[in-house]
């Protein structure tokens, strides 16, 4: 189906054209073509969100961060690619600008949003998600939006754009904020879906907070100099590098009270994304692998494209919160974002991380595979013209090491002018994809996503 169009207007804001340029259709395309041959094993979808505005009011102050969630999937079975669906995630005001009916459901705070960052797959429900206060929305298997979800009345708030499922307990796991807030919500959803714990850390202004870590008995909060500042002209709130604020780290037990938080002292900087942390035997020294930049949003220019100006870099922080320190160990110089892990090994050590390597005077954009324990680092790069998202590793089997499986990820190709799905194998990243799955249309660039196997209850 093909919707109105959101015009730039006037304004040659990058966010609106190129390859952040919003798609004006949902399609459905069956038994896509392949190059190569896709894994047997792949029995499942693999689903990645990101903005995609129905309607922009003012193109010259659009930014990213703003647009209505699209969620993008692709079907994989048996060695087939059998559908590709793109769907808007229903908010009202979705849902009105395409004229169809409102969804009713639980609201907080009266805020609606569709969710444009993540989605995650828990307890039976696939949920868009975003932070910031509003709900997540529920979505069926073939994409189309059920309506808020509130974990069964058991959510206390908004949720997040990052969550954590443990694997050894099945549990869910979020760092919830809100500008409305005077702090931050630590929120643990049981196997059943519904919240069973949550704890309110007081914080004083609206830092912004992304992303955290868990380890098997922390969970791991970033208060560092971005927070939320309100726009004069429009009112919405949007982030910024606040120089007076205190950079910082929470550790907080899993099973402790906001009382019980540890804050070390840090260099400022900033961290949008980790990518895991552990605890070292005995419990006393906690590992964080994440990607860490110098400043963000100290110039919040809408016509400039994310990530903004700086880059971030993979880290090691080794923390001891019982000697009240956190010691930094830079372990690669490439530009990099969107770090993952094998999802099984979250909480838990681990030896590969993956995250797309920025481009490079001379060279495109690729996906990086780091090797933790070497040192070491193995590169695909995508070819000319090209632009590859986060890619997401699938393990080949439940008890399959940690290396063994794959990696998806959408990239463009300029030569169709549209998207692939490439599979590559994560035991030999450089020698490229096993298999491209190439999509009819072109996928804008986005956030993050996930594989959901059929073996999902």
């Amino acid at each position: 189906m093909t919707y109105p169009a959101p015009r730039p207007g006037p304004c040659a804001n990058p966010y609106l054209s190129g390859p952040y340029a919003p798609v004006h259709d949902e399609t459905t395309a069956v038994d896509l073509p392949v190059t190569g041959r896709l894994p047997a094993a792949l029995r499942g979808r693999y689903l990645r969100n990101g903005p995609n505005p129905v309607h922009v009011d003012d193109p010259a102050d659009h930014h990213w961060l703003s647009g209505d969630g699209m969620i993008h999937g692709v079907r994989l079975r048996d060695g087939r690619a059998e559908w590709y669906r793109n769907r808007w995630v229903r908010s009202d005001a979705v849902a009105g600008a395409l004229g169809e009916k409102l969804l009713h459901g639980p609201r907080h705070l009266g805020m609606d949003f569709a969710p444009n960052t993540h989605v995650q797959y828990f307890a039976g429900h696939c949920l868009a998600l975003v932070e910031g206060g509003t709900l997540p929305y529920e979505l069926d298997p073939e994409l189309y939006t059920i309506g808020p979800f509130d974990f069964h009345g058991t959510l206390p708030g908004g949720l997040a754009a990052h969550t954590i499922v443990d694997p050894r307990s099945g549990e869910l796991h979020a760092v919830a904020y809100c500008p409305a807030w005077p702090y931050v919500q630590y929120v643990v959803a049981g196997r059943d879906g519904r919240v069973r714990r949550y704890v309110d850390v007081p914080l004083d202004g609206h830092p912004m907070m992304h992303d955290f870590s868990l380890t098997e008995h922390y969970v791991l909060l970033y208060d560092l100099p971005v927070v939320f500042a309100r726009n004069g002209r429009t009112g919405a709130h949007r982030p910024v590098w606040d120089p007076d604020r205190p950079a910082r780290l929470g550790v907080l037990p899993r099973d402790g009270g906001a009382g019980e938080v540890r804050w070390l002292e840090l260099e400022p900087c900033f961290v949008l994304h980790q990518m895991n942390a552990y605890e070292q035997p005995g419990g006393r020294r906690l590992v964080v692998h994440l990607l860490r930049y110098e400043r963000w949003f100290d110039a919040f220019d809408p016509r400039r494209p994310a990530p903004g100006q700086h880059v971030a870099h993979l880290e090691r922080w080794t923390v001891e919160p019982a000697r009240g320190t956190v010691h930094r160990t830079r372990l690669d110089d490439l530009p990099a974002e969107y770090p993952r892990i094998d999802p099984r090994r979250l909480t838990a050590h681990h030896r590969f991380g993956y995250a797309v390597r920025q481009p490079l005077p001379g060279r495109g954009p690729g996906l990086v595979k780091y090797d933790l324990e070497r040192g070491t680092h193995e590169e695909f790069t995508v070819p000319g013209g090209g632009d590859v998202g986060e890619g997401v590793f699938v393990p080949a089997a439940p008890d399959a090491a940690e290396d063994d499986g794959w990696v998806l990820a959408f990239a463009h190709d300029p030569r169709r002018a549209a998207t692939d799905l490439l599979v590559l194998a994560a035991r030999d990243l450089a020698a490229g994809p096993v298999a491209r799955v190439h999509l009819p249309v072109r996928v804008p660039v986005g956030f993050h996503g996930n594989w959901i196997p059929d073996a999902c209850p």
